[in-house]
C-alpha cells in the first residue's frame, strides 16, 4: 500500500538540507516537507531561553499541519536545547541532531578535533558531556561561527561564499593554542557542510571534515523500516515562516533540486 505521510525536516534556514541529502539517497520515495524558520532565524546567537518556547511551538503547528510520519530537527542548536520539549510535546517520533564527535573521535590521528558549530551549540553543556564521553583522550577545540551560518545562506540564495571569509572562520580554530594539530573538524551546524568544499579549499592539507547527516539518515531508515512509501518519488514542500526577499531567492534555487513547492506557515 502506498503511503504518503511525509517526514517533516526542521531547521531555522536552509543547513538542515544537508541532512535531507542522505537521507533522500538511502529512502527515494520518502515524501519531504522541509521547514525553515525564516523569522526567527538564526538561532545560533539567540538565548536558550528563546530556542527553547520557539521550536515546540512551532513544531507543534507543523505537526498538526503536514501530519508527518516522523519528525526530524535537522538543526545542532535546536537539538541541544529544545529536543527533550519537543519529544514531550509531539506524538510522532522525534529525531535529533548533535556534533559528531564520536566519529571525529575515532578519526583522529593527532588527537586534537576542532568542534565548529553556531554560538549557541558550542557553549552547550550536551557538547562537554559528548567530549568527555567519546572524545576523553582528545584535545577538542571549539568555535562558534554566526558568519559562515549567512554565508552558507547566501549561497543558497545566489551569493558565492567569500574563501577569505572562510578562512578566517577556520582560524577561529586554527589560532587556538594547539590548533595547528587539528586533523578533524566536526561540522557541529547543518549549515557548515554546504560550505565543505569551501573549508577544504583553505583548511591546512589534511584535515578532513565530519558531520552527522549520514548518521541521521541511517537512523531514519532505522525507524521508517518496513512501512509503505508512495510508489514513485514525489516533490517535495518548502515551507518557510517569513515568505521575504532571500526566502524567495532560495526557493527559487531549491525549485531545481527537487522543491518546487513552497508555502509560508
Amino acid at each position: 500500500m502506498s503511503d504518503a505521510r511525509p517526514i517533516l525536516f526542521f531547521d531555522s534556514g536552509v543547513g538542515g538540507l544537508s541532512v535531507v541529502a542522505p537521507t533522500t539517497e538511502l529512502l527515494p520515495r520518502a515524501p519531504i516537507v522541509y521547514a525553515a524558520d525564516s523569522a526567527g532565524f538564526p538561532y545560533g546567537t539567540k538565548s536558550e531561553a528563546e530556542i527553547a518556547a520557539r521550536v515546540p511551538a512551532l513544531l507543534g503547528r507543523l505537526v498538526e499541519r503536514y501530519r508527518p510520519r516522523l519528525v526530524v530537527i535537522a538543526c545542532n542548536t535546536a537539538s541541544t536545547i529544545a529536543l527533550p520539549a519537543v519529544r514531550a510535546a509531539l506524538d510522532v517520533p522525534v529525531v535529533g541532531t548533535v556534533p559528531a564527535i564520536k566519529p571525529a573521535a575515532a578519526m583522529s590521528e593527532s588527537r586534537v578535533i576542532g568542534v565548529l558549530g553556531t554560538e549557541a551549540t558550542v557553549r552547550q553543556p550536551y557538547v562537554d558531556d559528548l567530549a568527555a564521553r567519546f572524545a576523553g583522550d582528545c584535545t577538542v577545540l571549539r568555535h562558534g561561527s554566526a558568519a559562515l551560518v549567512m554565508l552558507a545562506e547566501g549561497a543558497l540564495a545566489g551569493t558565492a561564499p567569500s574563501l577569505d571569509a572562510v578562512e578566517t572562520e577556520l582560524q577561529g580554530l586554527f589560532g587556538q593554542p594547539g590548533g595547528e594539530r587539528i586533523d578533524v573538524i566536526v561540522n557541529a551546524c547543518t549549515h557548515f557542510p554546504l560550505l565543505e568544499g569551501d573549508m577544504a579549499a583553505v583548511a591546512p592539507a589534511g584535515v578532513r571534515f565530519v558531520d552527522g547527516g549520514p548518521g541521521i539518515a541511517r537512523r531514519i531508515a532505522y525507524l521508517t523500516d518496513g512501512q509503505d512509501w508512495p510508489e514513485a518519488p514525489v516533490a517535495g514542500r518548502l515551507v518557510f515562516t517569513r515568505l521575504g526577499d532571500r526566502e524567495q531567492a532560495i526557493a527559487a534555487t531549491l525549485a531545481t533540486r527537487g522543491f518546487p513547492m513552497v508555502e509560508a506557515l
